[in-house]
């Protein structure tokens, strides 16, 4: 067993224009006000961090930590990037905004820029001295989810086969470097589910760096079973998300949405606490299965002000970790004994 560390706090939601959100040295100095330990770092904000100088300087990243105000970097993300790497043409116009200008309307480009942005983000990582970064899959098969009109045969498997391909020079570059990538499992990913990411681990013949970010507000929204999710994949998890849901369906609406805004859907992210995440049950068993990361808040609500779920997100994980004992708690009954006394025990000596 171990504990898990935190309070973390996912800064891709709060980086902006204004202060104290608009640099490195401003931001961790809220979020340390705040009560968290420490901040994972979006690769490719730059009002955070130089990823091209990060990628070669390991005297840079030591001056970026130290500007963090005691605060640990937790890990780096590249979920804008990565899903770059693979996107359908349908979704092309809408993921352009998420590229360089320069990039926009050439795919292919877009998608070069992508790897090197990967590459770049396990490069950082491994001069933060962190052994995990965080990562979207990309999706090709996504529009095809709902087999209506039926999916012809064959068609995911070869979306399935490309996406591995795509990914795999990344996972190799990755293994060089001692860094895990921990694909977020979410919907809009290919990789959305528990079944999706062995469909892309068979393909990839189970590689040792990739891992999953476990986000259980993703599994309610979809009904899946979010605690027995942790004891199949509980060797793969390398990162989490603290992140809550809740999902109250009507005879109007359920899982899909009926295309309402977050706060009129069936399903919406909440505020740590003002969903339906069993947490206490959540953080018993990392801790059981000795889950050696962050616990990070992931700030998503459709209701309440980013800044108060924040402060508040930060006492919620600190409550919620279980500090593992060393001892077990009948230790005091403990009569002490020897192979003889046990085998007397059981009647098997004379």
């Amino acid at each position: 067993m171990k504990t898990i560390k935190g309070p973390g706090l996912f800064l891709a939601q709060f980086v902006g224009p204004q202060a104290p959100f608009d640099s490195f040295g401003a931001i961790t100095a809220w979020a340390a006000d705040c009560g968290y330990l420490g901040v994972q770092v979006p690769s490719g904000a730059e009002a955070l961090i130089d990823l091209d100088l990060a990628a070669i300087s390991t005297t840079y990243c030591d001056d970026l930590k130290g500007q963090a105000n005691g605060l640990a970097v937790t890990e780096l993300s590249a979920h804008i990037q990565g899903q770059l790497v693979a996107v359908h043409p349908a979704f092309d116009e809408a993921f352009d905004g998420f590229a360089p200008a320069t990039l926009r309307g050439n795919p292919t480009a877009r998608q070069a820029w992508a790897v090197d942005q990967m590459r770049k983000t396990i490069d950082a990582s491994a001069n933060l001295g962190l052994d995990r970064m965080a990562a979207f899959s990309g999706a090709l098969a996504w529009p095809y989810f709902y087999p209506w009109p039926q999916r012809p045969a064959g068609l995911v498997e070869a979306a399935f086969d490309e996406l591995a391909a795509r990914w795999r020079p990344i996972l190799d570059h990755a293994d060089s470097r001692g860094v895990d990538i921990c694909f977020e499992i979410h919907p809009g990913e290919d990789l959305h589910d528990g079944v999706t990411f062995e469909m892309f681990l068979d393909r990839l013949d189970q590689h040792p760096r990739a891992k999953m970010l476990y986000d259980p507000s993703h599994y309610l929204l979809q009904q899946l079973d979010y605690l027995e999710n942790l004891d199949i994949y509980a060797d793969r998890i390398g990162m989490v998300h603290v992140k809550d849901a809740e999902f109250n369906p009507t005879g109007r609406q359920g899982v899909y949405g009926g295309f309402q805004p977050w706060a009129q859907r069936a399903g919406r992210f909440r505020s740590l606490g003002d969903g339906q995440v069993d947490f206490g049950a959540i953080f018993s068993k990392l801790a059981v299965m000795g889950f050696d990361g962050w616990a990070v808040v992931e700030w998503e609500c459709a209701i309440k002000h980013p800044e108060d779920g924040a402060r508040e997100g930060a006492a919620f994980v600190r409550d919620h970790i279980i500090r593992v004992t060393d001892r077990a708690f009948d230790d005091f009954a403990d009569g002490g004994a020897d192979m003889e006394a046990n085998r007397r025990m059981l009647g098997l000596s004379r």
